[in-house]
């Protein structure tokens, strides 16, 4: 690949050696034909997924199509791949666990490894058994030692192939999404239910992450949050700043604090979970937007808060995301302070025609290359995601993956992105004929003149 333009000096952002390169995916979303999780259940119901869609076969991994797409994920250079295993496959019933489920975890461990991609288990990925559902879910107090159970089985299991696990994903995102807006199961607008259920999410987080370490002693354990900054629309308005830090504390700090320094402190109540503390060894960041916060006295069911996306802000198709590279140099930020390593464990848009997605990709990989440059200890990066997949209650109509899916004959469609992150994996850079190539727009305002 060639320099387009002379008069643009050639400039090479070289990532650190070692650097994981990869995708993210999750069990639910590709798997297809789950009919024993809260979510299968939850799909049933009528106007809780957009056009009353279903996941239906989603990627058809479960059939053994994961085959193919890690030798997509391999022929393009990734080194690493991040995966799900489901709950509740490997425990179907309270009391019965699946050996097969298990033995088709270890096939694909051994299929990446043989690829020579480096794995990432998460091991509670939104989604759960119905039976634990059925007994109060994250609500009920004994949930975290359920919980526990199943991570002691699957960890005993799996250790001899895996030794990077992330207990619980974005569980700021399950709190908020199930507990408070009731997007997700079961479906509930109730501050003390997301008070009880981030409590035990601490605690399942910190039972996890003890027994990893009493089963694999090179094990690295963490969570992956979904950072997304919050700023005030208004910089003179004291309410919107006000408001902006409740809404950061709530989402953003709340539960990895928590597994910090044992101390809770989620919707103005607090709690001290001393067994949580110091239960992390790297931070998982998903990162993928900004919002700006403007305090409204007449939206009491949003914490008096209106939400907008930052002015000129390129948006994704249905406008999900705005395009804001620098909130990732802010989520990096905040992760450093905790003072350990630090993995992108997702970062993507949505854009079924492949406009955007490159020079999003480019723009945020090169605000984690100035942090590289600043010794931050950044070992990887996950895009979300490889194949389009069924993204929960927005079912199929947004499509983040680097390779498009038709549903109807699970035909893979290579778009021109899965070209883009194969040169930037293959050469573990970014360079300006790869910016010109596949971003011409952002040239300018990118690299130096």
């Amino acid at each position: 690949m060639t320099n387009l333009n002379p008069q643009i000096p050639e400039a090479i952002f070289n990532f650190p050696d070692n650097f994981l390169w990869g995708t993210a995916t999750s069990s639910y979303q590709n798997e297809g034909n789950n009919h024993n999780s809260n979510w299968s259940e939850w799909e049933n119901i009528s106007g809780k997924i957009i056009n009353g869609e279903k996941s239906g076969l989603a990627c058809d991994w479960w059939s053994g199509k994961w085959k193919e797409d890690f030798n997509r994920a391999e022929s393009t250079y990734q080194n690493a791949h991040r995966f799900s295993v489901e709950w509740s496959r490997i425990q179907p019933e309270e009391n019965r666990w699946d050996e097969d489920a298990i033995e088709h975890y270890r096939q694909m461990l051994r299929g990446l490894i043989e690829r020579g991609m480096t794995p990432l288990i998460t091991l509670h990925h939104f989604t759960e058994p119905y039976w634990f559902s059925e007994m109060g879910g994250w609500e009920n107090s004994e949930s975290f030692s359920y919980f526990g159970k199943y991570v002691h089985k699957v960890v005993e299991a799996l250790k001899d192939y895996c030794n990077i696990w992330i207990t619980i994903n974005e569980p700021n995102v399950f709190v908020t999404m199930g507990f408070i807006e009731g997007i997700f199961p079961p479906g509930k607008t109730n501050l003390k239910s997301a008070f009880s259920v981030i409590t035990n999410l601490v605690k399942g987080h910190a039972k996890a992450y003890e027994l990893i370490h009493q089963l694999q002693q090179n094990a690295q354990v963490g969570t992956a949050t979904n950072y997304r900054p919050f700023l005030p629309l208004k910089k003179w308005n004291p309410l919107d700043h006000a408001i902006s830090k409740i809404i950061d504390q709530n989402f953003n700090q709340s539960f990895n604090n928590a597994i910090s320094n044992g101390k809770l402190n989620f919707a103005l109540k607090k709690q001290i979970i001393s067994k949580a503390k110091k239960t992390q060894d790297f931070i998982g960041i998903n990162y993928y937007t900004t919002d700006m916060i403007q305090f409204n006295l007449l939206r009491y069911k949003n914490l008096f808060s209106e939400m907008s996306w930052p002015l000129n802000s390129d948006l994704s198709e249905n406008k999900f995301i705005a395009n804001v590279p620098s909130g990732m140099t802010s989520a990096i930020h905040w992760a450093r302070k905790f003072n350990k390593p630090i993995y992108v464990t997702e970062n993507g848009i949505e854009d079924s025609n492949d406009l955007l997605r490159p020079s999003y990709m480019i723009e945020h990989l090169l605000n984690i290359w100035r942090t590289t440059n600043y010794i931050v200890p950044i070992k990887g990066y996950f895009y979300w995601t490889l194949v389009d997949n069924f993204e929960w209650e927005r079912g199929w109509t947004q499509r983040f993956g680097l390779w498009g899916l038709d549903i109807s004959t699970q035909l893979r469609i290579r778009r021109k992105s899965v070209d883009l992150y194969s040169e930037i994996c293959r050469t573990n850079s970014i360079s300006t004929s790869i910016i010109q190539n596949y971003a011409p727009r952002i040239v300018e305002s990118v690299l130096p003149t």
